[in-house]
């Protein structure tokens, strides 16, 4: 498959059927804690970028191979930012022709000041967009925005878009630590939140192997921080706990750089997520396919976590010349 990925779990959306519209790192920000690498160059050219026909005919075939309540959402998130493709819209109305599975769609919400696509996205049931940074300093330093894609924009566009949408907004804060997890900052986050009215703030920490080798997670007074000031609405996501569904590969070989493609894994959880083979077969085939140069191996924080080539993370010495401490 290339545009859809078997349910996963997730803790907000239950067992959810991936949509890919974006080739790998594909994105207008280039975050310093995202699981993917870096954006080589940021892009902020809205574009179709996979064929929409393709992608919905794969849709189409997959959906009709499973059964009522084995999957719970369908959900458009994967390798970049969804809302650069151009027909964004179109494939989410042919999608809820397909299925009567709600719709949701992860997004930076950089995008969402541009009126097209907020009517592209007014269809969706959910969409959780990103916000980050209280300021527009903070923003520059945590997101690493396309510089068409100003912190006033990025507000304006999540303030507009609240008062058009009828759906569930959720609104994502990922917590890195030394940046956006003191008073202040958050403060300055909830500011904003007030005045984009949202139904549930869900906080997120940097778990899988962030781009930068200096990121850290939030802290648990840090978390206790940032629900305290967030309010009733706010929320720890925790990764899901759950299985992968992994009907629609041929080999263990195949498994792996389909779950890793998009889900970097420390050996342990890739082991528990392939039980269906024994753990020296995962190994082996780990071996087997670093030797052949189809995956990579990428540390971070003492962790060793199995990624794919495509996507680019930077040594320590290359990542601490972009950390804001040292650069003050």
């Amino acid at each position: 498959m290339k545009y859809i990925f078997r349910p996963v779990p997730s803790r907000r959306l239950g067992q959810s059927l991936g949509i890919d519209t974006i080739p790998l790192k594909t994105c207008n920000w280039n975050c310093v804690y995202c699981q993917l690498g870096r954006s080589l160059p940021v892009t902020n050219q809205r574009s179709e970028y996979v064929p929409a026909n393709d992608l919905l005919l794969e849709a189409e075939q997959v959906l009709g191979s499973y059964r009522n309540g084995e999957i719970d959402w369908v959900t458009f998130v994967g390798s970049g930012e969804p809302t650069l493709h151009s027909r964004l819209g179109e494939i989410i109305r042919s999608i809820k022709k397909i299925t009567p599975l709600p719709v949701a769609v992860i997004t930076n919400g950089s995008l969402l000041y541009l009126p097209e696509v907020r009517q592209e996205l007014s269809i969706a049931d959910a969409v959780l967009p990103t916000l980050d940074a209280g300021t527009a300093e903070l923003y520059r330093k945590i997101n690493r925005p396309h510089p068409e894609i100003t912190f006033q924009r990025l507000v304006d566009g999540l303030i507009a878009f609240r008062k058009e949408y009828q759906g569930k907004l959720w609104v994502e804060v990922m917590l890195v630590r030394g940046l956006n997890d003191s008073t202040q900052a958050l403060e300055k986050i909830s500011e904003i939140l007030q005045k984009v009215k949202p139904d549930a703030v869900h906080i997120n920490l940097p778990t899988r192997p962030p781009v930068e080798t200096w990121v850290q997670a939030a802290n648990e007074e840090g978390l206790m921080r940032a629900i305290s000031i967030f309010g009733n609405i706010a929320e720890v996501v925790h990764p899901a706990e759950g299985s992968f569904d992994l009907s629609g590969y041929k080999n263990i070989a195949e498994a792996i750089i389909g779950i890793i493609t998009r889900h970097p894994m420390r050996q342990d959880e890739l082991e528990r997520t392939l039980a269906r083979w024994l753990p020296y077969q995962v190994k082996d085939a780990l071996r087997k396919l670093e030797t052949s140069g189809l995956v990579q191996i990428v540390e971070r924080n003492g962790f060793q976590f199995w990624s794919t080539p495509p996507a680019y993370y930077p040594n320590e010495k290359q990542s601490q010349r972009t950390n804001p401490k040292n650069n003050n």
